[in-house]
């Protein structure tokens, strides 16, 4: 521990630094120069430093708003204490409240929501959700990757989602792409109607495609996701779905939970037989496509954070993301945003509490900050875009 003196020696600095004209200068701020020096100088950790403040987005960037699963509610029908009052979903709010508030200082193109947007699959939920999302719509394009508390877990049945989430509410957005009509014979209430869906939007030079993919997609569904991929193959592409990255197997206790392997689920939770697991969906779609270069995904709460890069069949490196943080208190709002800085070819992302206005350093089990501030390089997947725009390749071209 630091003796009583030299901590006070080392508090005036940093008094005097962030006290000076150094912060006059735009290039160098004086809470970088006390962070640098404590790094450098005195050998203290990076996490002791953070900087806990969230920055506004500089002029060249565009930002993703990614807002993880938002199963908390209260009131009629929730199960969570007496039940009592007007529903309600604290955490919900405040995230899509900041977010569309900071539409213009983030520079947010696009907001994703990762799926379990509702946790009791009847309309009291259904009606907060639609309340909160429509913060967005005619403001910011945005998409749902429905999950397994959005539909019925056996049959995949998702008819309250599309009674409140209807394509027929974007069909005269330009960013709108379209949506898979549904599993044959049971159309449109398993996997239609926006069930899947896909998304088209420019920024900072950069074309984008963005499709959507329920939980545990069936074949039909994957088959639809490689038409939409292809169709759009001179873009740069992502797909969201809610069940990604977590245990690999299954675990057989809550205990086990963390202890198993983690990474690609081989596991599965809604459309029976049908369902694919996300290894699967993996082996069978996803993979294929050499836009591909990022894959989003919530779900795991229990896991939180979790990354890992993969190589897709034509060598394209693709992150995949998995973010879910606990839902344990009102502030318990944490999201991310993807700033992404086309002319540096990375992707910063900022995981960020808008009740708390702060970035996250740390979480239960997940306590390095790496896991939740991190910068993703996309020099590879811009490449391939220019590439692609240049050649211009015809559809079915290899």
């Amino acid at each position: 521990m630091l003796g009583g003196n030299k901590m006070l020696g080392r508090l005036i600095l940093i008094g005097w630094l962030l006290a000076t004209g150094i912060s006059a200068r735009a290039e160098f701020s004086p809470r970088d120069a006390v962070q640098d020096y404590l790094v450098t100088k005195w050998g203290l950790d990076q996490q002791s430093v953070f900087d806990e403040r969230l920055t506004d987005a500089p002029e060249d960037t565009f930002t993703i708003g990614v807002i993880p699963d938002t199963q908390r509610y209260f009131g009629p029908g929730s199960g969570r204490g007496d039940e009592s009052g007007e529903p309600r979903n604290p955490a919900f709010d405040s995230r899509t409240r900041w977010l569309a508030d900071n539409l213009d200082s983030q520079r947010i193109v696009f907001v994703t929501h990762m799926g379990d947007i509702v946790d009791r699959n009847h309309h009291h939920q259904w009606k907060i959700a639609r309340e909160n999302m429509d913060r967005f719509h005619g403001r910011v394009p945005y998409g749902i990757a429905i999950g397994n508390h959005d539909m019925v877990n056996r049959t995949g049945d998702s008819s309250l989602f599309q009674e409140y989430f209807g394509a027929e509410r974007y069909a005269d957005k330009s960013w709108y792409g379209g949506t898979y009509a549904g599993r044959p014979g049971h159309a449109p209430a398993v996997s239609g109607n926006n069930a899947n869906s896909f998304q088209l939007f420019s920024a900072g030079g950069l074309d984008l495609v963005i499709v959507h993919v329920e939980c545990n997609a069936p074949d039909d569904v994957l088959a639809w996701t490689d038409s939409v991929l292809e169709a759009h193959r001179d873009r740069m592409a992502i797909i969201a779905t809610h069940m990604y990255l977590g245990p690999i197997p299954r675990p057989n206790s809550r205990a086990e939970w963390l202890r198993v392997p983690q990474g690609r689920m081989q596991w599965k939770k809604v459309h029976g037989e049908r369902g694919n697991s996300p290894q699967e969906m993996w082996d069978k779609s996803f993979r294929k496509h050499p836009n591909l270069f990022l894959v989003l995904a919530g779900d795991q709460s229990g896991v939180i954070a979790l990354r890992q890069e993969s190589r897709g069949k034509h060598g394209n490196l693709v992150y995949e993301v998995m973010q879910d943080y606990p839902r344990d208190a009102d502030d318990s709002d944490w999201l991310r945003l993807f700033r992404f800085h086309p002319e540096q070819e990375q992707i910063e992302v900022r995981t960020y509490s808008p009740a708390q206005d702060r970035l996250c350093r740390g979480m239960r089990h997940v306590m390095d900050i790496d896991d939740h501030q991190f910068t993703l390089d996309i020099g590879p997947a811009i490449a391939g875009f220019r590439e692609r725009q240049a050649r211009r390749e015809p559809l079915g071209a290899r």
